[in-house]
């Protein structure tokens, strides 16, 4: 699997490349800038993206910035982005065209090298790793009245809540200690509640999970 990394912090890029290699990622370029980032992206087609959001030269959010501008050139690019603090707009902005392969963790994750790996694994996969911090902000963000998410029950919103995380059925099912038949039930009214017409499930998991980063209807 050939992975993209941008990380401007020399010794974070030298490790995170160091661990990707580790559990057998090929590393097609590793860069630090958001000029280096669009090329790369642009020319090597990799499998996954792993990206800061913050590089030279605005150090803003060039890397998500730039992240963003390679899928729409290359609808559903798998993008990991790495930040240093919970931004709930840069999730929503990854999330937005509605299609799957992206994760946002916070960069303290990497520090867990089989959760870090499982993440872009996922994201390359075509799913989602949003980061736990990022999701529990926005449930304490969220009121019980707010539509569509206020119709639904207290474990259709824990269900929801894993599912943003990146969970697959069977690992909600581990972490809730119930069958896979029974998340599968709750996942099916989860996507009646927010309106979301039958499809390919992975895609339908994404927009519930942007109905959920919005607290609301869009």
């Amino acid at each position: 699997m050939r992975v993209v990394l941008a990380e401007d912090l020399f010794l974070l890029r030298d490790g995170l490349v160091r661990l990707l290699e580790a559990y057998g990622f090929e590393i097609a370029a590793a860069v630090e800038s958001g000029p280096e980032l669009t090329r790369a992206l642009a020319e090597l087609t990799p499998d996954v993206a792993v990206v800061d959001v913050r590089l030279p030269p605005t150090h803003t959010d060039e890397g998500l910035q730039c992240a963003l501008a390679a899928r729409r050139a290359r609808p559903g690019l798998p993008v990991l982005v790495l930040s240093q603090h919970v931004e709930q707009l840069y999730a929503r902005e990854l999330l937005a065209d509605g299609e799957g392969g992206i994760g946002y963790l916070l960069k303290d994750r990497v520090f867990d090298a089989e959760q870090f790996v499982d993440a872009v694994r996922r994201v390359a996969a075509g799913g989602t790793a949003m980061d736990p911090q990022v999701i529990q902000q926005l449930l304490a963000r969220g009121s019980a009245d707010d539509r569509p998410l206020g119709g639904l029950t207290p474990r259709e919103r824990e269900v929801l809540e894993l599912m943003a995380q990146g969970r697959s059925n069977a690992g909600i099912a581990t972490q809730l200690v119930v069958t896979e038949r029974a998340v599968a039930k709750h996942t099916s009214n989860i996507f009646g509640k927010l309106g979301l017409e039958v499809s390919d499930d992975d895609n339908r998991r994404v927009l519930a999970v942007l109905a959920y980063l919005d607290g609301g209807p869009r």
